[in-house]
């Protein structure tokens, strides 16, 4: 299987990738994003581009991939709608409506989060636009698409977020993460956990489009 990858650099990216290089079924990993990672590996190339709104230039390098994790995304936090619609709708769909048009036969999965507002008309301004932002995805021509809902994450294996407030909560959180999963199984699951059941589901698909935390966590 071969793999494009957006957002390695982020939290669940760079669980998504480990998993992407650790797995023998991958052949092949595309991280795409606007800085590269420190990582280096014979499977991986890395393809850095200043404008994520635009891949004409580079078309001939996205065609021939099974998969695409897109884990790239930013907090809402401070932001008005119409900005945060920008940056996580549009951008996603100029990415998302390339790799459909030449790769019909990928299986393309989207890190959304836990509340995300399918119906695009409730109060949450960020949930209104991840709910947008699946909606549109889902209607793309890819052979399957999915939603990872995630809740809380455990990052695994020395991986850090890159937003600092996250950073700070989770080292604050770290003794009680362990004993939330096991209380809140449903609403808590691991880096390791999602970058797994993102290659379980591309490969063998799941019975719904939409996987919620117990979902991911079950997978």
């Amino acid at each position: 299987m071969k793999v494009i990858l957006f957002g390695a650099t982020g939290m669940v990216g760079q669980g998504a990738l480990r998993e992407c290089l650790l797995d023998p079924d991958v052949d092949a990993v595309l991280s795409i994003g606007r800085t590269a990672t420190a990582q280096a590996h014979p499977k991986l190339r890395q393809l850095t581009l200043e404008d994520l709104f635009d891949y004409s230039a580079v078309e001939h390098e996205l065609s021939g991939y099974d998969a695409c994790f897109f884990c790239l995304g930013v907090s809402s936090a401070g932001m008005r709608e119409d900005a945060y619609r920008h940056i996580t709708y549009d951008l996603t769909l100029a990415a998302a409506s390339t790799l459909a048009r030449l790769n019909p036969a990928m299986c393309f999965i989207y890190v959304s989060g836990a509340g995300t507002d399918s119906s695009e008309r409730g109060g949450t301004m960020w949930a209104r636009v991840k709910g947008a932002t699946e909606n549109a995805l889902l209607r793309l021509p890819f052979a399957a698409a999915y939603m990872f809902r995630p809740g809380g994450i455990q990052p695994l294996h020395g991986i850090r977020s890159k937003t600092k407030a996250y950073r700070v909560l989770y080292t604050l959180t770290a003794p009680l993460l362990p004993l939330l999963r096991a209380t809140l199984p449903n609403q808590v699951t691991t880096t390791e956990i999602v970058g797994r059941a993102m290659l379980k589901v591309a490969r063998q698909g799941y019975p719904k489009p939409v996987l919620e935390g117990k979902d991911i966590n079950a997978v």
